[in-house]
């Protein structure tokens, strides 16, 4: 028997429909590249996602074709999130830190029709356009007065934003169809051999942001103003642009501008009370209080700061703590996972826990959210017991949860249960926290043993003289492997290999110390802001270490 409820289809347009009209005078604020601070909202957001769904008619963009992005956080990129998907065309967002000839690759790979670039991208897609073998139309994401030269580009398919989508009517009726039918496209950031394509559809995306409104998930509400640092090019700005549409948060969004003092002045001026981004985001902010002791962060309001896409260590929980008084957490998935699959909340029963048990507790990446199945094995394949201290391989399944790639690349990639595999090597404890030990290409082998990369790097970042650091293994004769300890130290302190050695004798196990301590200007890091370990591996593969046997 079927029960009696009205069959609607999950459409991302309802989202930018609900939020017209139910938070119509909501803000949303942008630093665009060309400098300004703009202020619309998201009643302007519904009607320029019509006429850009108008626009991509004009352009002869039909249902299922991909039109790209390589654009920063913006009104503008908000508008095509809602406006290229509502169609039912495909929105395909491309991670401009990615290399050259890497956007290349996936340009033509997802043959996309149109592509949509801020100014600052000009450069790089006048060098670029020439190897686009699909892009029919070039628009530049700004007005006729900043309209940027772009060499190598036809003048009559060099197009303008304002020009081509100011002139569109703000009425269009957004067509309904399969909700399983794509919606956006991202692809991962490539370390090794080309990025590969992650589909996502208007159902899984629909069921994914319900999720990530969730008090125990994010808990975006409309009450949150929220300064998005998180690119809208990686995995959807982790779905944040769905969820405040849902809602009627307040969007701020930093464009290019991710400098220390920016992104300050951004959160000062607009009352900023969560924030979304990356560690290395955060490293930049700190770095610049650090330069300015008469600013009292405490005054900003922050009161939640989400990470995501590396391990957060305890130093930067601390920090926000200390001199925000905000509650920072973190949560784990990938571009695979659309991305949210744990969340780094705390149980009501932990609020007993002392200050330094609940610290413990944020260092694990959090409890998987509903929707998520996930199950840790070993070599074999046999599932490992949640008791906190068996590690292996991670496998998630859920229906926001990618069964493959695009156009099959990578061939077959779940198991006999229909679980996926992440590659991440973790730990899961009674109550279900799951806790990163490292990627299976990144763990260390020694002696038999297990030495958890991202565990060391947690400790390193203690001190107070380090402000990044890296653990790779590198080859030894006795031990197959051995850790080394690469680190970037803050602006104005110094630090010794043995300095670093003692303060981490009395945080690890003596077996898990380094054998040697290497003081780098900056970090190697993926176009997602992850430490780039594969290079870092071949550049100290013939590394001496220093310490004896």
């Amino acid at each position: 028997m079927l029960g009696l409820m009205q069959d609607r289809p999950l459409m991302i347009s309802s989202l930018i429909e609900h939020a017209a009209a139910f938070h119509g005078d909501t803000e949303i604020v942008s630093r665009l590249p060309e400098g300004p601070v703009r202020r619309t909202t998201w009643r302007d957001i519904g009607e320029r996602a019509k006429q850009v769904a108008n626009a991509l008619a004009e352009l002869g963009v039909r249902h299922g074709d991909r039109v790209a992005t390589l654009a920063w956080n913006s009104d503008r990129h908000l508008a095509l999130y809602f406006g290229v998907s509502g169609t039912g065309a495909v929105m395909h967002t491309v991670n401009p830190r990615l290399f050259p000839e890497q956007i290349s690759y996936i340009v033509n790979h997802a043959e996309d029709r149109v592509l949509f670039f801020d100014i600052t991208f000009a450069p790089l897609v006048s060098g670029l356009a020439s190897s686009f073998d699909s892009v029919e139309y070039f628009v530049a994401m700004t007005d006729r007065e900043h309209m940027p030269d772009v060499p190598g580009i036809p003048a009559d398919r060099l197009l303008c934003w304002e020009d081509v989508i100011g002139r569109q009517s703000t009425h269009y009726e957004w067509p309904e169809f399969d909700e399983c039918s794509a919606s956006s496209l991202c692809y991962t950031s490539g370390t090794t051999g080309n990025p590969k394509g992650v589909l996502y559809s208007h159902r899984s995306t629909m069921l994914h942001t319900l999720m990530a409104a969730a008090r125990d998930t994010i808990d975006i509400h409309s009450g949150s103003v929220i300064l998005l640092v998180v690119p809208m090019f990686h995995a959807n700005a982790w779905g944040s642009p769905y969820t405040a549409a849902m809602v009627g948060a307040k969007l701020v969004m930093p464009g290019p501008h991710l400098d220390g003092e920016s992104v300050y002045q951004l959160m000062k001026a607009e009352g900023v009370n969560q924030s979304q981004g990356v560690p290395t985001v955060w490293m930049m902010l700190f770095a610049y209080l650090d330069e300015h002791p008469e600013i009292d962060a405490h005054e900003l309001g922050l009161r939640y700061a989400g990470t995501g896409g590396a391990a957060l260590p305890l130093s930067m929980i601390e920090r926000f703590e200390k001199d925000f008084g905000a509650e920072a957490y973190q949560g784990w998935g990938m571009t695979e996972t659309s991305p949210l699959c744990v969340v780094g909340r705390p149980l009501p029963k932990h609020d007993a826990l002392d200050p330094a048990d609940r610290r413990s507790l944020r260092l694990k990446q959090g409890r998987g959210i509903w929707g998520v199945e996930i199950k840790i094995v070993d070599d074999d394949g046999n599932r490992l017991p949640w008791d906190g201290r068996a590690f292996g391989e991670v496998w998630v399944r859920g229906p926001w949860i990618a069964s493959g790639y695009y156009r099959g690349e990578g061939g077959d990639k779940l198991d006999g249960e229909g679980f996926f595999p992440t590659g991440d090597v973790a730990t899961i404890d009674p109550d279900g926290y799951l806790q990163l030990v490292d990627r299976t290409k990144d763990v260390i082998k020694s002696g038999g043993e297990w030495v958890s990369s991202i565990d060391l790097e947690n400790a390193a970042m203690g001190h107070p003289a380090i402000a990044e650091a890296a653990v790779i293994g590198v080859p030894h004769p006795k031990w197959q492997e051995r850790p080394l300890l690469v680190a970037v130290l803050r602006k104005g302190h110094s630090a010794t290999r043995e300095d670093i050695l003692e303060f981490l004798a009395e945080r690890v196990v003596r077996w898990w110390l380094p054998d040697d301590v290497v003081f780098v200007d900056e970090l190697p890091h993926t176009a997602t802001g992850k430490v780039l370990k594969i290079t870092l591996r071949e550049q100290y593969r013939d590394h001496e270490l220093s310490q004896p046997e």
